[in-house]
């Protein structure tokens, strides 16, 4: 069974940054579409982020376009979400999860059957 492990969270002040990491247990991560998503106290999960396999497409959330970067490593087995100009709002818990059906860069979260543990992210402003 495959493993996803988040790490990178922490404490950031406002307009801070942080890279988050998600490494898989095989290398069978280097052909699923790859995502993040947030789900802070309360409210729902939100997608954040996907990337495709072949690094040939990504999507994003309107809500962290222009601030967050997705990419991958599938040599390493490693997917990573880099965030800059955090902001108070960005306080959740982040996860990385894998879709091992679909080449699709998709938003909806019940397309990802494998999900990390998760890492919690905090923002102070």
């Amino acid at each position: 069974q495959v493993q996803l492990v988040e790490s990178g969270g922490g404490l950031v002040q406002a307009g801070g940054s942080l890279r988050l990491s998600c490494a898989a247990s095989d290398r069978t991560l280097s052909t699923n579409t790859m995502a993040w998503f947030r789900q802070a106290p309360g409210k729902e999960r939100e997608f954040l982020a996907a990337i495709t396999s072949n690094i040939d497409h990504t999507s994003y959330a309107d809500s962290v376009k222009g601030r967050f970067t997705i990419s991958r490593d599938n040599a390493k087995n490693m997917v990573y979400l880099q965030m800059n100009s955090l902001e108070a709002e960005d306080t959740a818990v982040y996860y990385c999860a894998a879709d091992q059906i679909r080449n699709y860069a998709g938003s909806n979260p019940t397309y990802y059957n494998l999900w990390g543990q998760g890492t919690q992210v905090t923002v102070s402003s």
